[in-house]
């Protein structure tokens, strides 16, 4: 058995933890300002940015865990759709809306056919899926 196979040598340092901390929190930052772009382009999914931040901050940072979870803004988005697997009317509304107004005109801009096949293709999904969450009901 070759010696670098051994599990008795695998050993875990403190300076790996540190590193994977470090990693993780840039990659929950990096997910964190997508899912910001995503508020407002709507071919980002802001939910799955915010999502995969969570995961990254939860096995690396307490407090931009929590920070993250309590955000008036962020914080919704991450509770809604992991306890209620919902979005509020209105963001499906909105969400669509910006779809349908800004898919063509990028289509139109951009004048590529990979683009003009594939962003339709993808706006015709994650409306499908916007449509299939459960609406939140606001009191």
């Amino acid at each position: 058995m070759n010696k670098w196979l051994r599990n008795k040598d695998l050993k875990i340092t403190k300076d790996d933890r540190t590193m994977k901390k470090i990693i993780l929190i840039i990659i929950g930052s990096i997910t964190l300002v997508l899912g910001v772009m995503g508020i407002i382009l709507p071919i980002l999914p802001t939910t799955l940015f915010l999502l995969i931040s969570s995961y990254c901050y939860v096995r690396s940072s307490d407090r931009l865990y929590h920070w993250l979870l309590n955000h008036r803004v962020f914080g919704k988005y991450i509770y809604n759709y992991v306890e209620k697997k919902a979005i509020p009317k209105n963001t499906k509304i909105s969400a669509i809306a910006l779809i349908c107004i800004t898919i063509p005109i990028t289509v139109i801009l951009v004048n590529k056919l990979f683009v003009s096949i594939l962003l339709p293709i993808i706006a015709f999904t994650v409306i499908i899926y916007i449509l299939r969450l459960k609406t939140l009901i606001t009191e």
